[in-house]
């Protein structure tokens, strides 16, 4: 399996190109709570999966990343698009550089679950330090969307085992609602799915793509939505 920290650090612009490749999300957010006029937080934004797309509506962005690499993409794309409510920076998602009640939204795209995941023996405090962050950066009656993956290349809900009592705990320990969506990826030709699917998921799932044409290649996603008063 390919090492997603080394992407995030050197391969930023490869991983754009790969997350560009599904919908954007602004319509399953918007169903929770809408944007317009919010000051948004995006914790764990990447190349700017969400705050790209939020950018318009809200009255303010700001996006925080653990990667300097991944952020400058998220700087270019708002910058190219003419946006000046926004503004980048490097965090750790345990100790937010925020102020306390300074956002309405709180967005977290596919980045919460590495701290999640029982391969970090320390998942369950980390998970605690992270819904506490949000809930102290969170207005009253703020809202926090967190969107994870449930199975890439599968057509129903198949959540990876590593994962799924970080997903229970979501709701059972801190009140998240839940429901799986689809949010396949869809490429330009088979080469290109077979390179980018073998840059970020591994060998495996790239044969599988070459073996069975697979230039949509399907993927399902699970968002988790709390308010807080």
């Amino acid at each position: 399996m390919p090492n997603h920290t080394e992407i995030y650090k050197h391969k930023a612009e490869t991983y754009y190109k790969l997350i560009s490749k599904q919908n954007n999300l602004v319509y399953t957010i918007e169903k929770i709570r809408p944007i317009k006029g919010l000051d948004i937080v995006d914790l764990g934004a990447g190349t700017g999966r969400l705050a790209s797309v939020l950018a318009e509506e809200a009255k303010s962005i700001i996006a925080l990343d653990a990667s300097q690499e991944m952020l400058n993409i998220t700087k270019k794309r708002l910058k190219k698009a003419g946006f000046t409510n926004w503004k980048t920076i490097v965090s750790d998602l345990r100790k937010l550089p925020l102020q306390d009640q300074s956002a309405d939204l709180v967005v977290a795209g596919w980045s919460i679950c590495y701290l999640g995941s029982e391969n970090n023996p320390y998942w369950e405090q980390d998970i605690y330090k992270v819904i506490k962050e949000m809930k102290r950066v969170l207005r009253s009656n703020g809202t926090i969307i967190i969107f994870e993956t449930h199975g890439t290349g599968v057509t129903s809900p198949a959540p990876p085992d590593f994962l799924k009592k970080y997903y229970t705990a979501l709701v059972d320990d801190y009140g998240f609602s839940h429901q799986c969506i689809r949010l396949d990826y869809t490429f330009d030709h088979i080469n290109q799915a077979e390179e980018l699917t073998r840059f970020f998921f591994g060998n495996d799932l790239a044969d599988k793509v070459v073996r069975e044409n697979l230039v949509q290649l399907p993927e399902c996603a699970r968002f988790c939505g709390c308010k807080y008063n």
